[in-house]
C-alpha cells in the first residue's frame, strides 16, 4: 500500500480510470463493472477494481484539482505499476455551439497551474494525450455511435474568477474548447513517467452561453463517456 491508496500490490488493475468525485467513481464501479472489490476508502477517496467484458480495470476518485489528482496518480503508477491511465471527468465548454452532454477528447491542454512548471520548467510546455490512445478512442467512438469532438483544453487551479469576465479570450483565440482542473497534470505526468493517458470529459456547462446541468443530469450525461473509457481499456 502506498500513503494514500490502501490497496495490496495486486488489487489494482494495469488501466485505472479516474475521477474527481469518489462518489462517482463509486457509482461508475457499482453500475459497470461486475465482481467488483473496493480496495480503498482512506480519506473518503473510493478506489474500486472489477471486471468489463472480462477485462479487469479499476476506477479510482482523485478529488478535485491538479495536486490532488497528482498525488494519486504518482502513486498508481509507482506503488501499483499502473501503465494506463483514462480520466473521465467533467468540463466546461467554452465554445457557443458545444451542448451539454457533449463527449471531448483531450488531445492536449494548456494550464495556468505551478504545478506543470515544477515539473516542466519550460512555461510553454503544453503536455499532450497518447497518440495510439486517442486515435483508438476515436474510432471506438464511431463503432458505438457515441458523438466526440477532439481538441485542446484548458486545465485551471483557479474555479471561480467573477472579477475577470474576459479570462477566457486567450483561450478561446487559441482553439481551447473546454474547461477542466485535473487533464493538463495527468498529461505532464504521462509524459513524464512514459504511460498511456487520456482525458475524457463530458460538457457539464457552457461557460459562455450560461447553459448547466443539475447534478443529476451530469450522472446521466455521463453514460456515453464511461461506456468509451471502458471500450478502450486494456
Amino acid at each position: 500500500m502506498s500513503l494514500h491508496i490502501g490497496a495490496k500490490v495486486g488489487e489494482i488493475a494495469h488501466t485505472v480510470l479516474i475521477t474527481g468525485d469518489p462518489l462517482r467513481a463509486k457509482y461508475y464501479a457499482e453500475t459497470t463493472l461486475t465482481n467488483t472489490i473496493c480496495y480503498n476508502q482512506i480519506r473518503g477517496m473510493f478506489g474500486f477494481t472489477g471486471k468489463y467484458k472480462g477485462k479487469s480495470i479499476s476506477i479510482q476518485g482523485t478529488g478535485i484539482g491538479i495536486p490532488s489528482t497528482a498525488l494519486y496518480i504518482h502513486e498508481l503508477i509507482h506503488s501499483y505499476g499502473v501503465r494506463c491511465i483514462i480520466r473521465v471527468g467533467t468540463c466546461g465548454a467554452i465554445r457557443q455551439d458545444i451542448k451539454l452532454g457533449q463527449v471531448i477528447l483531450a488531445n492536449s491542454s494548456r494550464t495556468d497551474s505551478n504545478t506543470i512548471h515544477l515539473l516542466n520548467k519550460d512555461k510553454t510546455f503544453q503536455p499532450k494525450a497518447d497518440s495510439s490512445l486517442l486515435t483508438k478512442a476515436q474510432k471506438s467512438a464511431i463503432e458505438l455511435r457515441i458523438q466526440t469532438i477532439t481538441g485542446n483544453v484548458f486545465s485551471t487551479d483557479l474555479f471561480y474568477s467573477d472579477d475577470d469576465p474576459v479570462r477566457w479570450n486567450e483561450s478561446i483565440h487559441q482553439g481551447v474548447i473546454g474547461v477542466d482542473m485535473e487533464t493538463s497534470v495527468l498529461y505532464a505526468l504521462g509524459e513524464k513517467y512514459n504511460i498511456q493517458c487520456l482525458s475524457i470529459l463530458t460538457v457539464s456547462d457552457n461557460i459562455l452561453t450560461g447553459e448547466c446541468a443539475s447534478s443529476v443530469e451530469r450522472e446521466m450525461k455521463t453514460f456515453d463517456m464511461i461506456e468509451l473509457a471502458l471500450e478502450i481499456a486494456e
